[in-house]
């Protein structure tokens, strides 16, 4: 009887313990799960704050009453505000590389449609809104002046500038243009930052729409044989 009994209180023991473990599993990827919530609540918050107010002028207690929590919890996840901007600009460049690179993956293997495509999602609304277009614009204002923001600026542009290179390079040589790819593709940046720059400042005659004509337009112009204009397109038979 005894020996019966043994074996049974051991399996349950085991049980038990396993059960335990799982628990205490389970609280620490809620833990976790509950420590990064907080941490994009708080940077969204950062981000109204930018757009509302602009950089100076953010504090911490603006962020935590922005994103309805204790000014402690700010402080416990970002300890001070150079790093909760640090943070946030680093969440945006990684949530606008996604958004691009997706747009590329889906574009397919034509380098004329991938260039398209990247220009296209510069115009996104989840990406192009006055909210993070104005944060965007706080955190340039501020880059010449605080080497942080300029190291992770660079590193993110680089990769992308590559990009616009290579594909104005292709583009090049398969339609015989007499471009510098490197000048074009510092061209084309600079065009999409300007239609930027004119929709944060809220210009009457742009809006995500028409901005995404121009760009349309100066592929049409800058690559006539990847992107035949519709007036010109008209004229023929």
């Amino acid at each position: 009887m005894l020996e019966t009994i043994r074996p049974m209180k051991t399996s349950v023991a085991r049980e038990a313990l396993l059960e335990s473990v799982r628990k205490s599993e389970a609280e620490k990827r809620g833990r976790k799960a509950s420590k990064e919530v907080r941490q994009l609540q708080l940077i969204e918050a950062t981000i109204d704050s930018l757009a509302k107010r602009g950089y100076s002028e953010t504090t911490m207690a603006d962020v935590a009453d922005g994103a309805g929590l204790s000014r402690g919890i700010v402080n416990f996840h970002f300890e001070s505000k150079e790093k909760l901007l640090i943070a946030t600009l680093q969440h945006m460049y990684d949530e606008y590389s996604s958004h691009w690179r997706n747009a590329l993956q889906k574009a397919g293997d034509d380098p004329a449609d991938q260039l398209h495509a990247l220009v296209s999602a510069d115009f996104d609304r989840s990406i192009c809104n006055k909210r993070k277009l104005a944060a965007w614009c706080a955190f340039w204002g501020e880059a010449k002046s605080r080497p942080t923001y300029q190291a992770l600026s660079s590193a993110r542009d680089a990769v992308y500038q590559t990009i616009f290179i290579d594909l104005c390079a292709t583009l090049k040589q398969s339609g015989s243009y007499a471009y510098e790819p490197q000048v074009m593709a510092l061209a084309l940046s600079a065009m999409l930052e300007g239609l930027w720059l004119r929709l944060m400042m809220g210009t009457e005659d742009t809006t995500r729409e028409t901005a995404l004509q121009a760009a349309n337009e100066f592929l049409s112009v800058a690559f006539p044989k990847h992107y035949p204009s519709k007036a010109a397109g008209a004229t023929k038979p």
